[in-house]
């Protein structure tokens, strides 16, 4: 689940991270009450059954599926339904699995009271990949797009200041000086310090500060990583993290080099018709439903059918000696035993890890070094006239949302106008802010209640958005995350590479790792992974598949 890529410019201010979609509990709060709420699972332990290819539990003989995906939130989900609609012949049989009584991972949208707002992820870029699966489940008619002209701001110097959406607003916004401005074009244009040596990884902030210097990392970079990884950019992973712009200085010999170079390369590239069936979104703008994101992994589930299987708790895995696994399940009707050529793991790392211990101990050490940092969705509504007079345009609060840069003195990681950004989010008069809060470099969110969580939202929006003497927000929800959103730190692609040639010691064929430590942090980055992944499943039992 990303928190705010919707803001972080050329993305939405909370882009969509796949959160923990197994075994994840997090910690939500209700409208003024603000407890505590903790969903538990209880399996009721009965004779050990069987799953038949059409997902039917029976006392019979032992039958197997193509295929389970372990995971019911996007990755999961979208896994699936690509393999469903385009291989099902290579496929035929396949089951998504879910620990939780509900599909979506972190996606949770609420409607109360003439709100709606979302406790997760926020929004999407609305790649043709995510056009396409949402075309594919009926959902094209309830696809609402941000205004592609709607501001982004980054709060500096005490001021928001919008960030510019076009190579030709660069020259007159005011987030960076003059000299700024001419140290980030020089250094994209390759005059800048040599880049490391071969084999030497560099962070998101050295990458940053040695091509476009230090007022592009500090105003700019810096609070993008914010917003899309509730991270530390000291010590994510430019490649890993940003790997098209890292590919660029990389194929190109400079950012600008390698963007021309891109850019050839598309124009001599065979043109592949776009299907039709797609829109056409203009401008950098994001995405999201008409109610809310939720509608999208209910489509999918509705799709799915009975393929999905909720309240499904994986307890172990097993590998059978002539090719396939079984995988055993505490689900409300007793132990299951599933048996399959295949298996995708799209839960969160550190609980693939304890599964695929039995299997190999190196593989699950490696998956264990995945960090997930808490982070707490803040969902509180004020009154139109709080909202200070300098932040209104047109006498409207518009925009995507703000920024905050660690080094301004805010806690918040940035805010969304949720209210501003999608039809239809509050009661007429009311402006809906979701805000984040935590991430890797603070923790400490883990030891604050939900109270403490509001205040300090509320105290930082009075600083820059909300009118100084605003009276306290209407509080609609506090959910924490404690364990949120996958950090693509440096070294990430070396940690994926060693689990995997662990899985191959042990001659673990067909079975995948999935989900948005591998494919990436936002929605979209989910869903183009999740067609990839089904790809390589469907070639694996074309090619190997025992009969």
């Amino acid at each position: 689940m990303t928190t705010l890529s919707t803001l972080a410019a050329p993305h939405p201010l909370l882009s969509h991270r796949q959160p923990p979609s197994v075994f994840l509990t997090p910690k939500p709060t209700k409208l003024s009450s603000l407890p505590h709420h903790f969903s538990r699972f209880r399996c009721s332990l009965a004779k050990q059954s069987t799953v038949s290819p059409a997902g039917v539990a029976t006392d019979g003989a032992i039958s197997s599926v193509g295929c389970v995906v372990v995971g019911g939130g996007i990755s999961g989900l979208c896994i699936a339904e690509a393999l469903a609609t385009k291989h099902n012949d290579a496929v035929p049989n396949v089951i998504v699995t879910e620990a939780r009584d509900r599909v979506g991972g972190n996606i949770i949208t609420v409607e109360r009271d003439g709100y709606l707002w979302e406790e997760g992820p926020n929004s999407f870029q609305p790649s043709d990949s995510m056009l396409t699966m949402l075309v594919d489940t009926g959902l094209k008619d309830d696809l609402v797009l941000g205004d592609p002209n709607a501001p982004r701001f980054v709060l500096w110097d005490g001021k928001l200041r919008p960030v510019p959406s076009s190579p030709v607003d660069i020259a007159f916004f005011d987030l960076m000086s003059f000299g700024g401005k001419l140290r980030a074009a020089f250094g994209a244009l390759g005059i800048r310090p040599s880049p490391p040596p071969p084999g030497q990884e560099e962070s998101v902030e050295e990458f940053v500060r040695r091509n476009l210097g230090d007022e592009v990392f500090e105003r700019l970079i810096e609070p993008f990583c914010s917003g899309v990884y509730a991270g530390d950019p000291s010590k994510l992973s430019m490649k890993a993290a940003f790997g098209k712009v890292w590919n660029l200085e990389q194929n190109g010999g400079s950012i600008i080099g390698g963007a021309f170079k891109a850019i050839q390369e598309r124009s001599r590239a065979p043109k592949t018709p776009r299907d039709p069936r797609l829109s056409k979104p203009k401008g950098q703008t994001v995405g999201s439903l008409r109610k809310g994101l939720s509608m999208f992994p209910e489509a999918l589930s509705s799709r799915l059918g009975d393929r999905v299987k909720l309240s499904w708790k994986l307890s172990g895995i097993s590998k059978l000696d002539k090719g396939g696994y079984t995988l055993t399940y505490e689900t409300p009707e007793g132990l299951v035993s599933v048996l399959s050529k295949s298996v995708v793991m799209t839960i969160p790392s550190y609980v693939a890890s304890s599964l695929l211990h039995p299997l190999s101990a190196a593989a699950a050490d490696a998956l264990s070094n995945f960090y997930y940092p808490p982070v707490a969705a803040v969902s509180i509504s004020y009154p139109k006239e709080a909202i200070r007079t300098e932040c209104l345009i047109d006498g409207q609060l518009k925009g995507f949302g703000q920024l905050h840069p660690r080094s301004q003195g805010l806690k918040t990681l940035g805010t969304i106008y949720s209210s501003s950004l999608f039809p239809n989010r509050a009661p007429a008069g009311r402006v809906l802010l979701l805000n984040y809060i935590g991430g890797a470099t603070n923790p400490g969110i883990l030891s604050q209640t939900e109270s403490e969580l509001v205040e300090t939202v509320h105290q930082d929006l009075k600083k820059v958005l909300i009118k100084p003497n605003a009276k306290d927000p209407l509080v609609l929800a506090v959910r924490v995350w404690p364990q949120a959103i996958p950090q693509f730190l440096v070294g990430h692609f070396d940690v994926l590479d060693t689990t995997n040639a662990a899985l191959r010691d042990t001659e673990t064929q067909g079975l995948f790792l999935g989900g948005n430590y591998v494919s990436g942090v936002a929605l979209g980055r989910c869903v183009e992974g999740a067609y990839d992944i089904a790809a390589d499943v469907a070639k694996f039992l074309s090619q190997y598949a025992y009969k």
